[in-house]
């Protein structure tokens, strides 16, 4: 349970985060956990308010409402955006568009989340530093102006040294509880260990009187009804519905990556349509419960696996013990400092930046690393819309690239054996004398890359040509054999590339034939008429056309 009382403390500060009142960090704990026992399928994960998702609505629903001026109204666009991401996530499962989510590529995602682990770093300083006016905007430079600015007037260093002491604590435990895994109790009970301290302290100092902001009343009891309190008809619906999008998203995101995570380990199937069923009613329903947006939390997830939690009752226990801390805990926490709130979302921090797979990333594609890296310096100098928006344009320009310029790569037969491989992959595959075999590396010939595709077989044709009279060979190439067993489908523009393919081998002398075709693409030909045009010459595979042309 202990474990269980460090997460009603870190829901307070996501609440503050999301520029909320503290307690509806707490309600946030409590009824969607509950939802999510009934119809989630992951065993391990653990459900409630994250950092990511507290800097989403704070960033972009304060753009519709101030919550200093305005909080009671803010609170409600809140509750409104959280059931619109309620009911897209429901969407999603029902309507099985779990591929949705998939437009946020891995490398995407890895930047994402170390932007927003900044940015979020940066909104700390408020309560870090006691600083009492600070900006609404979350890019770098904005949040530095007003931290630099606060400099040049008095400001009380006690909210400082109190929140870096227990930052540093914090971590500390956690470096311990790494080394040696019996102590992995230790991380998990320092954020509570540290509001307990913290909270004695100023209460015994009369810090409160000194400077040190104080988190002061916390609403205990069970969620109240907000079902009254959605806004349905106001000026912002649309805007509130697109940012419900984006959080749903983001929300699906986290959670789906930390249950498969865990389900691995475990070694059983995660139903994604399901979790995304679960997640949508439990916002749905957290929305008419004064909750906000809830996901799986990674951080709380693994404190659930190393406990040895086997079963979702778990999110049973976390809720009852949050309720049970609202009706009985809230009146201690009068003294909390803010400062120390401050301090435990820090110390979650660095797990959300992966500096190792972003270097992965790197070696592996710099396409994917450019989406990672625009994500990143998107969420960081600009907005966290900007941000998502810089990653999804990198990924989906990638796969137009991709689909727009496909390879082809030219095939020999191996020693020994009936089968062809690339020629660049296997040294050893030997070409035939008067015969040049390509593979197009493409699942769809289509309008998009019909012309680069005609263009660069016709490029390596001349090439192989220019390569056979310099070698002054017998044969120059009088076959073309074009395997096309990665083709997946075809349209018209591409049925009309090979039409033209044809013409032009035929004009010099060349043969064309197919090999490998799908179902679908051989239908196609056929009713295109394509077939006869090239004298019949499609076969199931390379050696089926080699045999034919007696070779």
């Amino acid at each position: 349970c202990y474990s269980y009382h460090c997460i009603f403390v870190q829901s307070i500060g996501y609440a503050t985060l999301a520029k909320l009142d503290p307690q509806y960090g707490l309600y946030t704990s409590v009824v969607p956990p509950l939802i999510y026992t009934l119809m989630g399928t992951s065993r391990e994960i653990a459900i409630g308010p994250v950092a990511v998702i507290s800097l989403l609505l704070s960033s972009m629903v304060q753009k519709l409402e101030d919550p200093m001026a305005n909080p009671i109204a803010y609170h409600k666009l809140v509750l409104t955006v959280t059931f619109f991401a309620g009911t897209f996530q429901a969407a999603f499962g029902l309507f099985r568009s779990g591929f949705l989510i998939d437009f946020l590529s891995h490398a995407a995602i890895v930047g994402f989340m170390a932007g927003a682990a900044i940015v979020i770093g940066l909104q700390q300083l408020k309560g870090l530093l006691g600083i009492t006016h600070f900006t609404n905007k979350t890019d770098v430079v904005s949040v530095l102006k007003v931290v630099w600015s606060s400099f040049q007037h008095p400001w009380n260093p006690y909210n400082f040294l109190l929140g870096c002491s227990f930052l540093i604590f914090i971590l500390i435990t956690r470096l311990l509880g790494r080394k040696n895994k019996k102590l992995f109790w230790l991380p998990a009970i320092a954020p509570l260990v540290s509001v307990v301290l913290a909270t004695l302290i100023v209460f015994l100092t009369k810090a409160d009187k000194h400077g040190v902001d104080i988190v002061k009343h916390i609403k205990g009891g069970l969620n109240p009804s907000s079902v009254d309190q959605l806004q349905f008809n106001g000026p912002h619906v649309g805007e509130l519905a697109k940012i419900g999008l984006i959080v749903a998203i983001i929300a699906l995101t986290e959670a789906i990556a930390v249950g498969r995570s865990f389900a691995a380990i475990k070694g059983y199937h995660l139903d994604g349509n399901k979790e995304m069923v679960a997640m949508g009613f439990m916002n749905i329903i957290g929305s008419f419960t004064s909750c906000y947006v809830a996901t799986g939390s990674f951080s709380r997830t693994a404190v659930n696996f190393s406990a040895g939690c086997e079963t979702a009752m778990s999110n049973i226990v976390m809720a009852v013990t949050v309720f049970i801390s609202l009706e009985l805990l809230t009146k201690l926490l009068y003294y909390t400092p803010v400062a120390i709130l401050a301090s435990i979302i820090l110390s979650a921090l660095p797990g959300l930046i992966d500096v190792n797979e972003a270097c992965n990333i790197w070696k592996v594609d710099k396409l994917d690393f450019l989406a990672c890296i625009g994500a990143f310096l998107g969420v960081l100098f600009a907005t966290v819309e900007i941000g998502l928006l810089v990653a999804v344009t990198i990924s989906f320009a990638k796969i137009i690239v991709v689909s727009i310029r496909p390879g082809t790569e030219t095939l020999g037969k191996l020693p020994e054996t009936d089968a062809f491989g690339d020629v660049n992959q296997y040294p050893m595959a030997v070409k035939t004398p008067g015969v040049l075999i390509m593979r197009l590396k493409s699942a769809l010939l289509c309008f998009a890359n019909a012309n680069f595709v005609r263009e660069r077989i016709m490029k390596w044709v001349i090439e192989e040509e220019k390569d056979s009279k310099l070698r002054n060979a017998e044969k120059t190439i009088q076959i073309v054999i074009l395997d096309i067993s990665n083709l997946m489908d075809i349209d018209t523009s591409g049925i009309a590339s090979l039409e033209e393919l044809h013409k032009n081998f035929d004009s010099n002398g060349m043969k064309l034939a197919i090999a490998n075709p799908r179902w679908q693409v051989i239908h196609k030909l056929k009713l295109a008429n394509f077939v006869p045009k090239i004298g019949g010459r499609v076969f199931l595979s390379i050696g089926e056309a080699m045999a034919y042309f007696s070779i």
